[in-house]
């Protein structure tokens, strides 16, 4: 599962990084980002990659009820293609969800558990694989969201979780936001656990349980200083 992340990346490493044309519009660093919840997603149009907002929790376009999106913010790697929520977003509609880091909690004991940030060794900004899809209401509402895919953990997260986010090296990026690409075999083949020796973690305050809560704060290593 991947249900909180973090986005603190200046503006301009985020514009580099997917190499925008355009600046972002009201770019806010975001400490502990939870579904139901705004965030930042590149495109690729065919011709150039942009900017858009989803809300995080895939709406699929043929569903009657918009309250799906609370239990598909995260896809299978091993199932997006024949998920009915996801085999066509992943056909036509691929995206990347910007991200610097994301948690989750290490079992100390049966109620106890502390939360770990986990982050590449560069710091770099990076963007999760993700899917999204446009929801037409009958009273014209139209909702744009999307979800995130997640894989196998690797040696650095396996110890807290059976399962993380797909981060995608950015040589695979391109490739997987082209619209022109179809092949579901393909697609799937990019859907790897990140490699461990690039990442590492640290522990972070429970106060990042709360999806209120949104500070510098919880980014913060514990007994740090």
């Amino acid at each position: 599962m991947c249900g909180r992340f973090t986005l603190t990346a200046p503006e301009d490493a985020i514009i580099d990084h997917f190499n925008l044309a355009e600046p972002l519009v009201e770019y806010q660093p975001r400490y502990n980002v939870a579904p139901g919840q705004q965030v930042l997603a590149v495109v690729n149009d065919g011709r150039q990659n942009t900017i858009k907002r989803f809300k995080w929790g895939l709406v699929p376009f043929w569903t009657k009820d918009p309250k799906m999106g609370y239990s598909t913010f995260n896809a299978r790697a091993e199932t997006v293609a024949t998920k009915a929520a996801f085999r066509e977003p992943l056909k036509r509609s691929r995206t990347l969800i910007v991200a610097d880091g994301f948690f989750e909690w290490l079992a100390l004991s049966k109620k106890e558990k502390q939360p770990m940030r986990f982050l590449l060794k560069s710091k770099e900004v990076y963007g999760f694989a993700g899917l999204w899809d446009t929801w037409r209401g009958p009273d014209g509402t139209i909702l744009e969201t999307c979800t995130i895919i997640t894989t196998t953990p690797n040696d650095v997260v396996k110890d807290v979780h059976d399962r993380m986010p797909v981060i995608l090296p950015r040589q695979n990026e391109q490739a997987w936001l082209d619209p022109g690409t179809q092949d579901t075999d393909f697609l799937q083949s990019l859907l790897q656990p990140y490699p461990a020796d690039e990442m590492f973690s640290y522990p972070v305050s429970t106060l990042v349980g709360n999806v209120r809560n949104d500070s510098v704060d919880l980014i913060e290593e514990l007994n740090s200083k």
